[in-house]
């Protein structure tokens, strides 16, 4: 064994407390090492936090990692103190301004840095970061970048000018599910074609895939989701595609299951309600989630084994990185999907609503014209003045935008106003939401295809993601003759008196990792 990996099990060992790698990790690992640019695709559970982690420790300098869920980077960093390593913080709209500036006067004291890629687009931030060496930049989540990813974020495409100001440090691209137009997209925006590439099998084997059909109505289906929640008595999480839905049903399930602790979660709650819910669910506290896909990006819970989908999700990228939520123990678990006729609309609408149509974009620009007009051609950037001036959700605001700095319309936040050119601007916007959304509905039957299958259901879902798919001889899906019935014998209940006995401690050692 040579001297550089002696070094990289070391400290492996005595930092992360494990003795071997999971697959893929050494290989980015060491091409990280030696200044390579690198795309990891790794499927969901199978640690990609530790590709940049490790390294963060060996590289001098800093390591940042673009992270989009706040959540998801304050359990990471949780997660590295407790391997007793400090030096990591992660930099959020949670915090004040008092605890923000405090980070920022210390922010060469840290090895590993958290943040969103909206606040990458602060000046006084990004100033900071200047003024220390950045050994490593780090994209998680990388299927944001991609306009055909399932789960776009325009900031995630303003990064490569962030990269740039930042002296071009090697990039680690990392993401659980790409298909490879999505891996090539993600290169070009990054403008790094020549990337290393690693890309994993996507299958997770210890997950029995399970459809099942509901003949009949609403309350038909919510009394096959009571008695699965009743019957096996594991950590469980509830898809839904409406938020209202998942605060309702969460309550029936309470009523129905008095006897398991049940919560909901969902992106329209307050953010300390969702940190609350989140680490309850962690700590063994809660039972079960019913949430949106808002929940479980980054969740590191590994004993999670049964992820049950009420409605359809739009596609199936999105379906495996939620199933991969279940098994992280590498452990037999179940994901069930409650499939009913006319479950489509859900989907269908929220496609329809995903992107600004027609008659959103035009009077966002006729707003713009107005702010011109009147002399007031700096943009607001709080989000309340934007929703009220422009009519429209944040999130759509924000892709409109991007669309409209790419064209030259904004340029450091000021309207610079051509009539013509802007004829030309709400044309091709226009165009690109339509093939967007006519993508999304190919997605979506991609999607009701594999529902309607007759093949073996893990065969189907992968074939666009892995050439080879290994044969599971036993609970591999309900095609292939599996049913959660037959799960019965291989399940044991919750001891609750254990997990009572256990929070109190889950909830210390997160007191005593809270500080640097």
């Amino acid at each position: 064994m040579s001297q550089n990996h002696k070094s990289l099990y070391t400290y492996l060992h005595h930092v992360f407390n494990h003795d071997n790698f999971q697959e893929g990790q050494k290989e980015i690992i060491t091409d990280i090492l030696n200044g390579y640019d690198v795309l990891g695709i790794l499927r969901t559970g199978s640690g990609k936090s530790l590709c940049y982690q490790l390294p963060a420790i060996m590289l001098p300098g800093t390591t940042v990692v673009v992270s989009p869920l706040i959540s998801l980077m304050i359990d990471q960093v949780r997660q590295v103190k407790s391997y007793y390593y400090k030096e990591v913080v992660a930099i959020h709209s949670f915090q004040n301004m008092h605890e923000r500036r405090e980070i920022l006067s210390r922010l060469h004291f840290y090895k590993l840095i958290y943040v969103s890629p909206e606040l990458l687009q602060q000046q006084e931030f990004l100033q900071k970061l200047k003024e220390i060496k950045v050994s490593l930049f780090v994209i998680d989540e990388a299927h944001c970048i991609s306009q055909w990813g399932y789960d776009f974020r325009p900031d995630y495409l303003r990064l490569t000018n962030v990269i740039n100001i930042l002296g071009n440090p090697p990039i680690l691209a990392l993401t659980g599910t790409a298909t490879p137009e999505v891996q090539k997209d993600i290169m070009e925006n990054l403008e790094l074609q020549y990337m290393k590439r690693h890309i994993y099998p996507m299958d997770r084997e210890n997950i029995s895939l399970l459809l099942h059909h509901v003949n009949g109505s609403e309350e038909d289906k919510l009394t096959i989701l009571s008695s699965l929640v009743s019957t096996y008595q594991q950590p469980t999480i509830v898809y839904f595609s409406s938020r209202n839905l998942t605060e309702k049903i969460a309550s029936v399930l309470s009523q129905r299951v008095p006897d398991r602790k049940i919560a909901y979660y969902h992106g329209g709650m307050e953010n300390n309600d969702r940190l609350k819910i989140q680490q309850q669910f962690m700590n063994e506290q809660l039972d079960v989630i019913c949430c949106t896909s808002a929940f479980g990006m980054g969740i590191n819970k590994k004993n999670i084994r049964l992820v049950i989908h009420y409605h359809l999700p739009t596609q199936i990228e999105s379906y495996i990185q939620e199933i991969g939520r279940a098994g992280r123990d590498g452990k037999e678990s179940i994901s069930i999907l409650l499939y009913k006729e006319g479950d489509i609309h859900v989907p269908l609408q929220i496609i329809e609503n995903e992107l600004p149509n027609e008659k959103e974009v035009s009077f966002v620009m006729n707003q713009l014209y107005i702010l011109h007009q009147k002399g007031k051609s700096k943009i607001p950037t709080s989000d309340e003045q934007l929703e009220q001036i422009f009519q429209l959700p944040i999130t759509k605001w924000r892709f409109l935008h991007y669309q409209f700095e790419s064209h030259g319309m904004i340029k450091e936040n000021m309207i610079i106003y051509d009539k013509k050119y802007w004829q030309e601007i709400f044309q091709k916007i226009n165009r690109f939401c339509t093939m967007r959304k006519n993508l999304k509905y190919e997605r979506l039957d991609d999607l009701i295809n594999w529902v309607n299958t007759k093949e073996c259901l893990r065969k189907k879902l992968y074939q666009n993601f892995q050439q080879q798919i290994p044969i599971k001889e036993t609970q591999c899906c309900s095609n292939c003759g599996f049913s959660y019935e037959k799960w019965e014998k291989e399940i044991r209940p919750i001891k609750r008196e254990k997990l009572e006995q256990q929070s109190w401690q889950h909830q210390l050692a997160d007191l005593l990792l809270i500080g640097d």
